[in-house]
């Protein structure tokens, strides 16, 4: 199988793509962003690296952050933290507020909103959000070998400015006890966290860790194989909000996506992708990233339903 060849020609057809879906237009700063993109980049368990399209492009990873920020919150509390947050599938949107009133300010995962908004309280830790912020920045250096990520403040911004929902969840779950920071200081941290910019072939190498057992591929151990696991079956359950079943079906391994366009998808022991193209389904996931990684699936055999992958 030649990935090159693959990648470059997965990358020309959504190029050429009529449906592109449509852009976040409820956070200012995205909806300015050019839906006719799209850009893929496959890191590969033997050190390869292929990219296609605009892999080069940076976009606000939003909730991929999610991912990053549960591993760094499971290295602070271990499972202490599945007492503040379930691991169910929410089976509604990712900004949902209704689940929280009939579950006692405790939400379904850590991948939906108000799951993440807890999340950034253990990672806040008794500290200022640039504290927290500057802690993921350096681990998402670390796991992408590269310095050059930053937060784009314009997003994070607009996303305060707009954020009225998330405000309203971490407030009802403050309600509750399950946010234990002042809200102002938690959603700092949560909007930043989501504003953190990166290019494909920075998220692909970053999610190598997923892909190894936990391992960095340069020498170290970032979470445990049992960690890095269940972080991918969480990936697999509850990474595309209620839509996770539809990609389970569709494309058969661990993905997290963001509204920023981008998602992250895992193979363990084969492969981290990152695709992104602006323009989202009804689900707020990206249409033809789905598309892209519905098509890779299909031609490289990768599920982690199949023996063969």
């Amino acid at each position: 199988m030649d990935l090159a060849e693959l990648t470059a020609g997965i990358a020309a057809a959504m190029a050429g793509a009529k449906d592109r879906g449509q852009v976040a237009s409820y956070i200012p700063e995205l909806a300015k962003v050019d839906p006719a993109q799209f850009g893929i980049a496959i890191a590969t368990a033997d050190g390869g690296l292929f990219t296609g399209g605009n892999a080069d492009t940076g976009f606000t990873i939003q909730s991929i952050s999610k991912v990053f920020a549960l591993t760094l919150a499971l290295g602070k509390v271990g499972d202490q933290l599945w007492e503040r947050v379930g691991r169910e599938p929410s089976g509604n949107a990712f900004n949902s507020i209704t689940q929280l009133e009939y579950e006692h300010g405790i939400p379904r995962n850590p991948f939906i909103n108000a799951g993440a908004i807890v999340v950034a309280d253990v990672n806040l830790g008794g500290h200022q959000p640039r504290v927290a912020i500057g802690e993921m920045l350096r681990f998402i250096r670390y796991l992408s070998g590269d310095d050059s990520i930053r937060v784009n403040q314009a997003v994070a911004a607009s996303e305060t400015t707009t954020g009225h929902r998330n405000m309203a969840l971490a407030h009802y779950m403050s309600a509750f006890g399950n946010i234990r920071h002042p809200v102002d200081l938690v959603l700092g941290t949560y909007f930043h966290q989501c504003a953190i910019e990166m290019n494909c072939r920075q998220l692909a190498l970053a999610g190598r860790y997923l892909m190894l057992d936990g391992h960095h591929p340069e020498g170290g151990r970032v979470v445990s194989p049992r960690r890095a696991r269940r972080i991918n079956a969480l990936m697999l359950t509850c990474g595309h909000y209620d839509a996770s079943g539809d990609f389970a079906f569709r494309v058969g391994i661990p993905g997290k996506s963001g509204v920023g366009g981008g998602i992250l998808a895992i193979v363990p022991g084969r492969a981290s992708i990152a695709v992104w193209s602006p323009g989202l389904n009804d689900s707020g996931n990206s249409h033809l990233g789905t598309l892209a990684l519905e098509e890779l699936a299909q031609r490289t055999g990768w599920s982690v339903f199949s023996p063969a992958s």
